[in-house]
């Protein structure tokens, strides 16, 4: 059994859970880990691919990653894409859009991505999308203010 999932981390991954082993311990916040891990695995440049409602924090980080990587920083709403162009019936609100983040991200040639807040599907094309390796930061619900202690509490509620 150990051999069959051995066998399942070939080399580029191997080294992947080995950096990701070695960086950061408890005292150490996401960000930190996600800067050490970079700089563990020797990455140059960071992408933010970020819901609008996240700009602010998506600043922050850019910021603080700009230190030690070039970092490219994407809203959502990139390309202004309206529903009507992308589906019947979409009207005439301007899309997310994920996939216009990637390939945004792919032509800077990111190294790893952090994905900030975007909405449930969205992420999913986006992860799809992106060449680079994708890890989040923010995992957005407006009814918890993101907070997981809290959405853990409201599921385990309901269960009882």
């Amino acid at each position: 059994m150990i051999q069959i999932m051995k066998n399942l981390y070939e080399t580029p991954f191997r080294k992947i859970m080995e950096s990701a082993d070695q960086v950061g311990g408890i005292g150490t916040n996401r960000i930190e880990k996600i800067r050490d891990f970079a700089k563990s695995e020797g990455i140059k440049k960071i992408g933010i691919a970020h819901c609008k409602t996240f700009t602010k924090e998506a600043d922050v980080i850019k910021r603080f990653l700009d230190e030690d990587f070039e970092v490219f920083a994407i809203d959502c709403k990139y390309g202004s894409l309206k529903g009507e162009e992308l589906f019947s019936g979409g009207g005439e609100k301007i899309l997310c859009n994920p996939a216009g983040q990637a390939a945004f991200l792919n032509e800077a040639k990111t190294e790893l991505n952090v994905a900030v807040g975007l909405c449930v599907g969205h992420d999913i094309v986006f992860n799809e999308k992106s060449e680079a390796p994708v890890t989040s930061f923010i995992t957005k619900d407006f009814q918890t203010k993101h907070n997981t202690d809290r959405v853990m509490e409201d599921i385990s509620q309901k269960l009882a």
